[in-house]
């Protein structure tokens, strides 16, 4: 077999890693570079969409040192998804930051859409509840609050969407202005029935949707680059998915009831539920899984906005590690029958409460309670609100969810692993490598560009964790979990 290389850029909310697969679709080398996070007085989160468009060239660059550049035949990009930005039509430049998923500054918006009686409306037509998590409130407050941007957009002189639409325009050098099912069915603005724009909603938000992308097959060819000048020549980008779908699409959920987790700054857990959307009924929401091949897939997903960043809340504010690494040992000292719970509710808790107002709370601290009991219940929510997750997916899709494939920095806690297969008494498959938001999007590239077949999805080795808790003991604690989110419901 000739040589041949994948470039997969993996463009997450901490910053920007660029994979190099080979023809086998082996992973052989990995670059990366952080952005800065910013955080206002008033907690909003926001990225700089021009450092990480450089960020992503430099990645690049520093991925393809030393090998022959004339072998990339193809390049995928997966994205944080919910992150949302507009830039100038004509000139590229961003009109300001980003706002990042997890700021929730647009709450008003949906505040007073919902005034209106229209959140069902909206539900029923693109699976979300309503919700300044999405993209659509999002563009909605830059339109209303950005300088210049509501006369751009009368003006149809302006782009507006997630972060997969900005690289994919710039790195074609404003050709395409293009995005992927996953994250269109992501912005709360796209009829998930009609698979188009849904023009009324978008008029709800005040957004026009010929202002929007086009949307289009996951795998299909979004365009040319060559990433600045770095490769001598360009290559097709032939693969874009939402990171959570480009997970899922890697750990090989093709099929409908398969499930996974992704473990990152917060957390996606999605079910394959096929060729039919379900619209929910326990407070998750229904999404497009991709579209690959012309053929659509959905799932049920729900969302967690801390799950990753409870344990850097943890290291960077508490001070009480210094390391990811050391909560594994800290929570196995911890006192056994200590009852702690923490609700990381930072920014409001998403599925299945949907509470943009619930504040964070520590409860249950008895005279045991040290740092390793609160270690432990830092690590243990994550945990807990995955199980909230599965039982809400079990109930609408009318399946028990026995196995749970998860990816992500966090699954190399053996202690968060064991207590997440306890908890929710499934069997937690963690496979041998952390990149599935990347591999997703190289795998639909290179099997659109015809280097492989579905046989690449059985190259992960998985290590297996199954149920030890006793079952009863199981239901005490998650009943004292359930307890304990109640204390800091809003409604």
């Amino acid at each position: 077999m000739a040589e041949q290389y994948i470039i997969s850029i993996d463009q997450s909310t901490q910053g920007t890693k660029a994979l190099l697969f080979d023809e086998r679709g082996s992973l052989i080398k990995r670059t990366d570079r952080s952005h800065e996070q910013i955080i206002n007085e008033k907690g909003w989160v926001s990225h700089n969409p021009s450092e990480i468009y450089t960020n992503v060239i430099d990645v690049v660059a520093q991925l393809t040192e030393g090998i022959d550049k004339t072998k990339i035949i193809g390049a995928g990009i997966s994205n944080q998804r919910e992150t949302s930005l507009a830039w100038d039509k004509t000139t590229g430049e961003p009109l300001g930051n980003a706002i990042v998923w997890q700021c929730a500054r647009a709450a008003e918006i949906c505040e007073r859409i919902e005034k209106l009686g229209e959140a069902e409306n909206i539900r029923k037509k693109t699976g979300m509840n309503l919700s300044p998590y999405f993209p659509a409130a999002k563009i909605s407050w830059i339109l209303e609050n950005v300088e210049g941007a509501k006369e751009r957009a009368d003006a149809g002189n302006i782009c507006h969407g997630t972060i997969d639409s900005w690289l994919v325009y710039k790195l074609t050098k404003g050709q395409s202005y293009k995005t992927d099912y996953s994250n269109a069915s992501r912005t709360q603005l796209f009829n998930i029935f009609d698979l188009k724009w849904d023009e009324e909603v978008c008029m709800l938000f005040g957004i026009n949707a010929k202002n929007m992308a086009e949307v289009c097959d996951s795998d299909s060819n979004f365009g040319e680059t060559d990433f600045e000048g770095v490769l001598p020549r360009s290559i097709p980008i032939h693969g874009v998915l939402g990171d959570s779908h480009g997970s899922l699409f890697g750990q090989g959920c093709l099929q409908p009831g398969m499930t996974k987790s992704t473990y990152g700054t917060g957390s996606s857990i999605m079910m394959n539920i096929g060729g039919t959307p379900v619209l929910s009924t326990h407070g998750v929401v229904t999404s497009l899984a991709w579209s690959i091949g012309g053929e659509v897939h959905y799932v049920l997903e729900g969302n967690l906005n801390y799950t990753g960043a409870v344990i850097t809340w943890l290291k960077d504010d508490l001070k009480l590690i210094q390391s990811p690494g050391e909560t594994e040992t800290l929570a196995k000292e911890a006192v056994q029958g200590d009852s702690l719970y923490l609700v990381p509710a930072f920014s409001g808790l998403g599925a299945p409460y949907w509470d943009s107002h619930a504040a964070a709370s520590i409860l249950g601290m008895t005279r045991t309670t040290g740092k390793a009991e609160v270690v432990r219940a830092g690590v243990e929510c994550i945990a807990y609100q995955i199980t909230d997750i599965i039982r809400a997916m079990s109930e609408d899709a009318g399946v028990k969810v026995g196995e749970l494939r998860v990816d992500g920095g966090p699954t190399r806690n053996t202690y968060l692993m064991q207590f997440q297969s306890d908890i929710a008494d499934a069997v937690v498959q963690v496979p041998d490598s952390e990149e599935l938001s990347g591999i997703g999007p190289a795998y639909a590239a290179g099997l659109a560009l015809g280097i492989w077949d579905n046989t690449i999805f059985e190259k992960l080795n998985r290590v297996k964790y199954e149920p030890e808790m006793d079952g009863t003991l199981r239901e005490e604690k998650y009943a004292g979990w359930k307890a304990a989110v109640k204390t800091v419901l809003t409604k």
